[in-house]
């Protein structure tokens, strides 16, 4: 037997009654349309779910993260706190060098410088007293008004005693070939039970200065 289709029709078929009552299809309808809906509802349920976890994974994630970073943040800090007095150290020896380096800025070796004065002088030729001035880091050192004279930072005085009649201009030849000799002036020569007394005046220039204490900060 043939059947055919024309429209929705089936021509020979069996044919077929829905005896159904309305209330029924329109329960099963319903049913359909619920069970659908809660289908959409699960599948909605699941992908916020999924979402969800993502996000608190995520943010546990996040939260491990700044543990982790505030846990090296304290360490450093630690790290710091046990280096605090090494800085301290360091601060008072870095300050301690730059006042020596400036305090030492006009510093003359007066030891030696007056080892070598005594070598210029004769044989027989004895410093006895020594008078001392000099420039500071702080106050300028007085300059002189006299035409002709150079400058100076220093100015040394000393007496010196001679069996013999000073020859003074020898005396001021030899202080000449000195570092940072900038001019010397005689003074008064007398006679005392048999030894001869001379005052020199001379005045330094900045040649003298030792520089010793830039030495040592450079090293």
């Amino acid at each position: 037997m043939r059947t055919r289709k024309d429209a929705g029709i089936v021509v020979g078929g069996a044919p077929r009654v829905d005896l159904l009552p309305p209330e029924v299809r329109a329960e099963r309808r319903a049913a359909a349309l619920t069970r659908r809906v809660w289908a959409g509802v699960a599948v909605v349920a699941v992908v916020v779910g999924i979402g969800s976890g993502a996000a608190f994974l995520e943010r546990m994630n996040a939260e491990d993260g700044l543990m982790i970073a505030q846990g090296e943040t304290q360490t450093l800090l630690m790290e710091q706190g046990m280096y605090a007095d090494l800085r301290k150290t360091q601060a008072q020896v870095g300050l301690t060098g730059a006042a020596q380096t400036v305090g030492g800025s006009t510093d003359i070796d007066w030891p030696t410088y007056l080892e070598k004065v005594q070598a210029t002088l004769p044989v027989g030729v004895t410093i006895v007293g020594v008078s001392l001035d000099q420039a500071s880091p702080l106050v300028q050192y007085a300059q002189p008004t006299a035409p002709l004279q150079g400058s100076r930072v220093a100015t040394l005085t000393f007496q010196a005693t001679s069996p013999t009649l000073p020859s003074v201009p020898d005396w001021l030849n030899g202080l000449a070939t000195l570092p940072g000799f900038a001019d010397a002036q005689p003074g008064s020569v007398t006679l005392e039970e048999g030894t001869y007394k001379a005052d020199v005046t001379m005045h330094i220039t900045a040649d003298a200065f030792s520089g010793r204490f830039a030495a040592s900060k450079d090293e």
